[in-house]
């Protein structure tokens, strides 16, 4: 059985992305980041391809080719699809319905949780093996992943962005097995950047956010 990586993910525009890290990084570097971010995880969710992740697509929003995404490089074997319109839990919704008429089973994943390793991606995918449901909690009360092997009403009316997110989820799926990985930091507020790997890179984002001051 396999599984097809779903990567949710705006284009990295200054004032646009990471908002909440703008007084620590400015609006500059906050995108910077958020483009850095982006490019780990699809690296990672590409090479993890194999026995269990089949194939890996970003769900964009604007949709591929907008002005916004020039100057994003990233590796030509990904394939991309336009996000559509609605709320988050509508795009959501709409990208597992799509995609589990294609293939056995879905997961979702954001671009700010550096835990996502290859490793990680791996088992959460072989869970459903012998799960309705793989899902990696956040510090913060929301998720990092969402896997499915069929539909599950979760989406709608979801207080996102709040900590009640993984909470609620949880009791709407309450009638499924659900496999609950590691609890992981996903990176939101500036007292989150301590979980990025490249803390030289943070570093140098921090300077220029400092002489631009």
């Amino acid at each position: 059985m396999h599984t097809h990586l779903v990567i949710m993910a705006k284009a990295p525009v200054a004032g646009q992305v990471k908002t909440r890290l703008v007084p620590a990084l400015g609006e500059q570097g906050s995108a910077d980041l958020a483009q850095a971010m982006l490019l780990r995880t699809v690296t990672t969710a590409l090479a993890c391809r194999g026995e269990h992740l089949v194939s890996v697509t970003l769900c964009a929003s604007p949709a591929p080719g907008h002005p916004d995404w020039q100057g994003v490089s990233l590796p030509s074997a990904l394939q991309w699809v336009d996000q559509g319109t609605g709320d988050l839990g509508q795009r959501m919704a709409r990208a597992v319905q799509t995609r589990l008429h294609k293939s056995e089973r879905v997961m979702l994943i954001g671009t700010d949780c550096p835990a996502l390793t290859p490793a990680l991606l791996q088992e959460a995918a072989a869970a459903l093996d012998t799960h309705d449901v793989s899902l990696l909690p956040t510090t913060d009360g929301g998720y990092a992943l969402l896997g499915l092997r069929s539909w599950q009403a979760v989406f709608d009316d979801m207080p996102w962005s709040t900590n009640a997110v993984c909470t609620l989820t949880l009791a709407r799926l309450a009638h499924a097995s659900v496999w609950i990985g590691p609890v992981v930091h996903d990176i939101d507020e500036p007292q989150d950047l301590v979980h990025w790997p490249d803390q030289a890179g943070l570093m140098a984002l921090r300077a220029r956010t400092s002489h631009a001051v």
